[in-house]
């Protein structure tokens, strides 16, 4: 198995990770579509009216809700990032961008001042996401609107590497380079979820969850694409888990 290493000195802790352009703050279109399809979905039902405020945490570069900003018409789309490189390069994608930190003081907003939140690829690098989830919960208000995403601890080809005794795709041991899986990419993931885990860790958070679905992985190999497509009907087998849960 090679490694690869990132680029330029190793870090010395996950904030200087985090700052390194040369980590991906990006996820692939295809996620991003499905993640604003099910938002849309639910800004446009009965208990929903007039335009909603929108607030993608973690939103890297601005890819995701650039993306989803076609299919959220007259909704306010604000991004928020702690990494000044992330919002740089976001700002350039979409209209408002600010920074913000989930823990040590809080997100600069009113409690119950959101509608719905994307959290797009971002648990999953947390050192405390119970405390995160917390944070959520305050801003959105009641029966406000969550969309999770996240990679699957059981994706279809992770059960099979694990039988052969190779980490899984999207598990990390190291910041300074790959280490026994499959990959190109140190991308810091500190967590990772079973389709189980995750609804029970939300719902266990005060939210209750109104749906799961899958979506692929840009990163699997290109002959590989069609049959990860067709796992997303199968979300417990998916690349990618999209959850939506309602603020309690």
């Amino acid at each position: 198995m090679t490694t690869q290493t990132t680029t330029g000195p190793p870090p010395r802790g996950l904030r200087d990770f985090y700052e390194n352009p040369a980590v991906p703050v990006a996820s692939g279109t295809p996620r991003s579509l499905r993640q604003a399809r099910m938002l849309a979905r639910a800004l446009n039902g009965p208990a929903s009216a007039g335009p909603q405020t929108i607030l993608d945490i973690g939103c890297g570069d601005g890819t995701a809700a650039a993306t989803a900003a076609p299919l959220l018409p007259g909704h306010r789309v604000i991004g928020v990032d702690w990494s000044q490189d992330a919002l740089r390069r976001a700002r350039t994608r979409i209209p408002y961008a600010v920074r913000g930190e989930l823990t040590g003081g809080g997100l600069p907003f009113a409690s119950g001042s959101a509608d719905a939140v994307l959290f797009s690829e971002v648990v999953e690098h947390l050192v405390d996401p119970d405390a995160a989830l917390d944070e959520i919960r305050r801003i959105l208000r009641p029966g406000g609107h969550l969309m999770l995403s996240t990679p699957n601890l059981a994706a279809w080809y992770n059960r099979g590497l694990l039988l052969a005794g190779v980490q899984p795709v999207f598990s990390e041991v190291s910041l300074r380079g790959i280490h026994g899986r499959p990959g190109k990419e140190v991308v810091g993931h500190l967590r990772l979820y079973t389709a189980r885990a995750l609804k029970e860790f939300v719902a266990a958070s005060g939210f209750t969850v109104e749906r799961l679905e899958g979506a692929p992985f840009h990163g699997v190999p290109r002959p590989l694409r069609p049959l990860d497509r067709l796992a997303c009907a199968r979300p417990q087998l998916a690349s990618i888990l999209l959850l939506h849960a309602r603020r309690t």
